[in-house]
């Protein structure tokens, strides 16, 4: 989040409050905020049953996929909610601050991205357009694997920059396209094997977690939004070790230990402590700030 995206995060959750006649801004009320900044108002827009199981088996598809692969962004929370921006559902995500991706990292994006085609092609043996925005971004980031990054043996150790159609492969003076035909179809073929190559992975492991999917697909049809205590209960603990931005969340979800609040506190018999307390039980869990993402 930017400066100005706080702030407006920031109005927004206390518009909710407001409208909610709460005295203070609840957790919650983050939540419903960061929803309407991400992904838009709730849309008005009306499915049928059999497009709202499509959408939960969709975003459960991701969510699992993105749960059980190493590299993955930790999952925060997932809805089938339609919003304004077009969107039939979304994830968010808490992405891992760094700088440097391997290839195995992209490897295990690009696999979380269609989780949800591969979830769709499981459970009703057929897809839909709803995977129409994460194939835009597997497209981006298996080209940019073999264009930009040098991460395919066959194309080698090349790089030709994207410069958004300014000509020249980004290259002052070169010509459009710095690159023979030959080594336009190699790219080519390699960008369908190497997507290939991860559909086959992620259809591999969605099979293996079937269960799961159906879980938290029944779990999305009756709440229509989950969030990662939800995730948790159903899915379990995520196998891998946590970083550190993701460790912090998970601490600042758990509630306080009662072995560590201070005993004269505990035993006071003033009801203004006890007033202070409630105060502050009513303001929720602090919130874990978060970044989101759309796949």
């Amino acid at each position: 989040f930017s400066g100005a995206s706080l702030q407006n995060l920031m109005n927004e959750a206390a518009i909710v409050a407001a409208r909610a006649d709460k005295d203070v801004v609840q957790m919650s009320d983050f939540e419903a905020a960061t929803d309407r900044v991400i992904g838009g108002l709730e849309s008005s827009k009306i499915m049928t049953p059999e497009e709202k199981k499509i959408v939960a088996f969709h975003e459960a598809g991701h969510a699992v996929a993105g749960w059980f692969l190493e590299h993955a962004d930790p999952l925060l929370k997932v809805t089938i909610v339609p919003r304004g921006n077009g969107a039939l559902g979304f994830a968010q995500y808490l992405p891992k601050e760094i700088a440097l991706r391997t290839r195995e990292q992209i490897l295990d994006i690009v696999c979380m991205a269609l989780g949800g085609r591969a979830s769709e092609q499981l459970a009703f043996g057929r897809v839909t357009t709803g995977a129409a925005d994460d194939l835009r971004k597997v497209t981006q980031m298996i080209y940019s694997m073999i264009q930009q990054y040098g991460m395919n043996d066959r194309v080698g150790q090349l790089a030709f920059p994207d410069a958004g159609g300014s000509g020249g492969g980004g290259f002052p003076g070169a010509e459009p396209r710095p690159y023979s035909d030959a080594t336009a179809q190699a790219m080519d073929e390699e960008a369908k094997s190497m997507v290939d190559e991860a559909y086959d992975r992620v259809l591999t492991l969605l099979k293996s977690k079937q269960p799961q999917i159906e879980q938290l697909a029944t779990l999305l049809l009756e709440k229509e939004t989950i969030n990662h205590d939800d995730i948790v209960n159903t899915l379990g603990a995520r196998p891998f070790a946590p970083d550190k931005q993701y460790a912090e969340f998970i601490t600042s979800k758990r509630p306080p230990d009662p072995a560590d609040a201070d005993p004269a506190a505990a035993s006071s018999n003033d009801p203004a402590a006890d007033d202070d307390a409630q105060v502050d039980d009513a303001a929720g869990p602090r919130p874990a700030f978060s970044a989101s993402r759309f796949f």
